[in-house]
């Protein structure tokens, strides 16, 4: 069977993104999710494997820029001595589309023994184990991928992100979190000058 033409399938990956970030319910543990970062008195710290880790490191990055110490573990090195940077006062974020993936719902576990302040999951399966490991659940919707065979994260780590950066920049607005606090952190590049200055990016 003929597939679509590239230009085709590139607008349909674009349309399929666009509505799957468009369909995700902003629910109340979206709120609280917020309310939690913003009261944690530790790091946050992210976690995922596969292209969801790729998120998970995304989110600490924005959430270190924007004033919330955060901090990204692998789940793999986490089970050869990387859990030892989760502490008592601290909070995980697991990212994971279909929320079965061992190596995350195995730090997930040991986390609770080590006992971090909360665990939020971002997961979009019904059926996913991470639900249950979770304090709040950030729900991703049900995501159809738009890749020609039905596999490729495209749509899933979109939206993904999407939620990430809704999150970050809420809790940004909700600390109070200033230019002067940005450019602090940002003490190179074009950003960084930005933030120092009257003129907003361009």
């Amino acid at each position: 069977m003929r597939g679509m033409e590239p230009a085709e399938r590139m607008r349909a990956v674009l349309r399929a993104e666009a509505e799957a970030i468009r369909s995700v319910q902003v629910t109340d543990d979206f709120v609280r999710a917020v309310q939690a970062l913003a009261g944690c008195r530790g790091k946050v710290l992210a976690t995922g494997i596969g292209k969801a880790g790729h998120i998970a490191r995304k989110f600490a990055a924005t959430l270190c820029s924007t004033a919330t110490p955060a901090a990204f573990i692998h789940p793999s090195e986490a089970a050869h001595g990387d859990l030892g940077l989760a502490g008592p006062d601290d909070l995980i974020f697991a990212f994971s589309t279909s929320g079965k993936s061992r190596e995350v719902l195995e730090v997930l576990e040991l986390c609770r023994h080590l006992g971090v302040a909360m665990v939020i999951g971002v997961t979009a399966h019904p059926d996913s184990a991470l639900r249950d490991l979770a304090d709040l659940v950030l729900d991703m919707g049900r995501i159809a991928e738009p890749c020609p065979l039905g596999l490729t994260p495209s749509a899933s780590t979109a939206v993904m992100l999407a939620i990430t950066d809704a999150v970050a920049l809420a809790l940004l607005e909700v600390k109070g979190v200033t230019r002067k606090d940005y450019g602090l952190r940002h003490h190179g590049g074009y950003l960084g000058r930005a933030a120092r200055t009257d003129n907003l990016p361009r």
